[in-house]
Formats: structure tokens, C-alpha cells, sequence
């Protein structure tokens, strides 16, 4: 019996590792579902599958749905099974030492060969080497112009970094920093934020003793500044609206000192669960989660006029967080961002329902879209003329933090606009308004 179990942990050989991985892309590429659902899926099927496999064929997969389209022309000269030739790509671009276990045949070297040959020589469309979907490349150029349009692109085609967020109601950044690398985790200072880390290479985060102690979060830079435009007060009542997984949630905790209260609230049960963990290890004890059933929902009601400020980290296309979620660009389609617009719009009104005079709503989007950002905003505006404008740039500015030039991070309007190519983060749009009531200003 020991000998079967061992049996069944040894690692897939030759073909039979090739084709788990079209068997992967195949379940991957009709887009039914979220990339990590299907692969997290895929391997609890396949609870024999080794460490090695399950990266080989994590990294493989997700560097199809990176390079889709690029890929599938380069695809187009070869024959045989269309995955097989995206599978194929795909390891030849990230490990090329792995193909000599792909039982190659002489059809398929020579057509390597040839497509290496074309990489470098071919003049094709900037959408479409940088496998972005033409109707957002057209979208990125209307806001950038071409070269930076194509740009930002070509870093939205490349893997994230893994940042975190320190919690420095536990610690301080280079207690943090001192026991990951005595863990074997490389850390850095990820610049802008002092509580932010920016790992190096690919560790196995869950398993420190530093994560499971709640000393740090993994959040994005991008998601930090975001969070950092609520600007909390010790003791303040503060809303988080779509509090998903409580990312953003934690920071504006932490900021608060355990000081006032701060409800996390969300439609879906299942994303509050994931939450409470986090929360569990956080040390907070000023955050109450609560799901609701929508913007009609009698606590909202009960909330009304109450809050100081809320945020409304609102769903989105997500269009700035491809480098983590590359099958985004896929599974989005034009006619969704019109929908999400009118969401977004419904959860700014239900946002301001709930602050007092003086009180500030931040509206923050994952999205590069103008549609889904500054128009929302504006047309907010222009329906309660109750709300202005706050500064991003000066909201930062007074929590003495130092955005570099090069990032430039503030539009015309003074909101915040984060541009994967510019600060190597996720791309992140954020507005903060506040309430005037009677010809008095609380800018908060």
C-alpha cells in the first residue's frame, strides 16, 4: 500500500505532463470561469500532482493567458492540436530547457524554429504583439497616446510583484522585513509607503511565521495608496462598502489605531468569510464584517447620515490588475464596462446617503478606464451638488507621503491615477469627495 501511495506522488514524465497541460489549457481557455478557480480546481482533482508539476504547469498556463493572442498567431503556422502549439510557446518563452521532456517532433522543432525567427523579425499591430484586446489598447491611446498606450501594455503582459503591507499595530517594518529574510524570504522597503514590502522570488508566504502571526498582508502598493486616501481619524465611524476580502479594510484599521468603528460590508458571504481570518490575526477589534443584501438593505438605511467617511472600492473590469488576472482581458467585453458604470454609479449614490455633512466618500476603482473612473465621478458630481472635489495629491501630502514625479499620479482633476508602466503597481484610480453643507467646508 506505502508503495502505491508512492507511486501516485511520482512525478508525471514526458508526455503525460504535456498533456495534463492541455488538458489545463482547455478547461483554461473557454473563459467559463476566473483563471485561478479552474487551476485551483484542476489541481484538487489532481492531489497526486508534485510541487514541481503543479508550477510547471501554473507558470505554463498562465503564460498562455498572458500572450492569447499572440501566441495563437504564432500558433497559426504550425499544425497539430492547437494546445499543444500554445503549450509549447509558452514553455520555449519562460523555461526553453523544459522542452527537452515534450517529446518533440522534427514538425514541431522546425516549427519553433522558424516562429523563434519571426519573435524577432515581425512587424505586427502593438495589440496585438502584446496580446492586448484591440477595443482596450484603443481605450489606453485615447488616455496615453500610442508609445505610452503600448507601454503600459507590454507591463500589464508581465507577472506581478508580491508586495505586502506591515501591520504596524503588531510591528514595525524592519522587525517585519528582519524575521521574513531570517525565514528565507527576501524583502525590501517598496519605496512611497513605509509599511510596504515588495518581495523577491516566489515564496511560500503562507507557511511564515511572520504571515500566520498577522505582522503582515499581501496587498498590492497600489491597493495601500488607495486604502490611504480615507485619511482616518482616531476615533472616526468609517464605511467600507465592498469590502470583498478585507484587504483595504485592514488598513484603514490599523489606521485608525483600534480607535472608532469601521463596518466591512459586502453582498457576498463567501468573500466576508475569507475575510474573517485575516481579521482574526490582525489584532483588530474595531472592524465588524456584516453581509448585505444589496444597496436596499435596512442596515444601509439605519446607516444613513451617519459616517464620517466611506469607502467604495467598487466592482470593476479590473483591466488594471492584468498581471495578476490575465484572463480579464478575455472575459471582458465593452458592453460590461457600460454595466459596471451604472453599478458604480448606484453604490456612489448609496455612498453618499450615508455620510454626514463634512463626511468624504472615496470611490476607488482596479480599472484604467475612463468610463468606469472619472466619468462616474463626474456625473456623480453634477447630480448632488452637495459633494465637491478633494485633492488626492493633497490628502497624500498631509500623511507625508512623497509621490515621485515620474509616477505621474494625479489627474487635472486631482484624483488619483496609478499607471502600471509608471509605478509598478496595479493600476488604481481613487477620488475623494466630501459633503459642504450650509456654505461650510470640512474637507475631513
Amino acid at each position: 500500500m506505502a508503495d502505491a501511495a508512492r507511486g501516485l506522488r511520482r512525478r508525471p514524465q514526458g508526455e503525460g505532463r504535456w498533456a495534463l497541460l492541455e488538458r489545463l489549457l482547455g478547461e483554461l481557455l473557454v473563459f467559463a470561469q476566473p483563471a485561478d478557480a479552474v487551476i485551483s480546481r484542476f489541481f484538487r482533482e489532481r492531489s497526486q500532482l508534485g510541487m514541481r508539476d503543479r508550477a510547471f504547469l501554473a507558470e505554463a498556463a498562465w503564460c498562455v493567458l498572458r500572450n492569447r493572442s499572440w501566441f495563437a498567431h504564432l500558433a497559426d503556422s504550425g499544425t497539430g492540436r492547437m494546445n499543444r502549439r500554445l503549450a509549447l510557446l509558452a514553455v520555449d518563452e519562460i523555461s526553453p530547457g523544459s522542452l527537452s521532456d515534450a517529446a518533440l517532433m522534427d514538425s514541431e522543432t522546425q516549427w519553433l524554429d522558424r516562429v523563434r525567427t519571426v519573435v524577432a523579425t515581425a512587424q505586427v499591430p502593438g495589440y496585438l504583439r502584446q496580446s492586448m484586446p484591440e477595443w482596450i489598447m484603443q481605450r489606453l491611446e485615447m488616455q496615453l497616446g500610442a508609445d505610452a498606450a503600448l507601454a503600459c501594455a507590454m507591463t500589464l503582459r508581465q507577472p506581478a510583484s508580491l508586495d505586502l503591507r506591515v501591520n504596524l499595530l503588531l510591528t514595525s517594518p524592519d522587525v517585519a522585513r528582519t524575521q521574513l529574510v531570517a525565514e528565507g524570504i527576501g524583502a525590501l522597503p517598496a519605496g512611497v509607503l513605509p509599511e510596504a514590502l515588495r518581495l523577491t522570488g516566489k515564496p511560500a508566504l503562507s507557511r511564515s511565521k511572520v504571515f500566520q502571526k498577522g505582522w503582515v498582508e499581501v496587498q498590492d502598493l497600489g491597493s495601500q495608496l488607495l486604502a490611504r486616501l480615507v485619511a482616518p481619524r482616531r476615533g472616526e465611524f468609517i464605511v467600507d462598502l465592498c469590502a470583498g476580502a478585507g484587504g483595504k479594510t485592514l488598513a484603514i484599521g490599523a489606521a485608525l489605531r483600534n480607535t472608532g468603528r469601521l463596518y466591512a460590508l459586502d453582498t457576498s458571504a463567501p468573500r466576508l468569510a475569507r475575510f474573517r481570518p485575516r481579521l482574526a490575526r490582525s489584532g483588530l477589534s474595531n472592524v465588524w464584517p456584516s453581509a448585505i443584501s444589496g444597496l436596499g438593505d435596512e442596515r444601509l438605511r439605519r446607516l444613513a447620515g451617519k459616517a464620517d467617511a466611506v469607502l467604495v472600492d467598487a466592482p470593476c473590469s479590473g483591466l488594471g490588475t492584468l498581471r495578476r488576472n490575465p484572463d480579464l482581458k478575455w472575459r471582458t467585453q465593452a458592453a460590461d464596462v457600460v454595466r459596471l458604470a451604472e453599478q458604480q454609479a448606484a453604490l456612489l449614490a448609496a455612498a453618499i446617503r450615508l455620510i454626514k455633512p463634512g463626511g468624504r466618500v472615496i470611490f476607488g476603482t482596479c480599472s484604467l478606464l475612463p468610463e468606469e473612473n472619472q466619468a462616474v465621478v463626474d456625473q456623480c458630481l453634477a447630480r448632488h451638488p452637495n459633494m465637491r472635489r478633494l485633492n488626492c495629491a493633497e490628502i497624500l501630502m498631509q500623511q507625508r507621503l512623497d509621490i515621485p514625479p515620474s509616477w505621474d499620479a494625479f489627474t487635472a482633476d486631482g484624483d488619483l491615477m496609478l499607471w502600471p508602466h509608471l509605478t509598478g503597481t496595479d493600476g488604481f484610480y481613487g477620488a475623494a469627495l466630501v459633503m459642504t453643507s450650509a456654505g461650510w467646508d470640512n474637507p475631513g
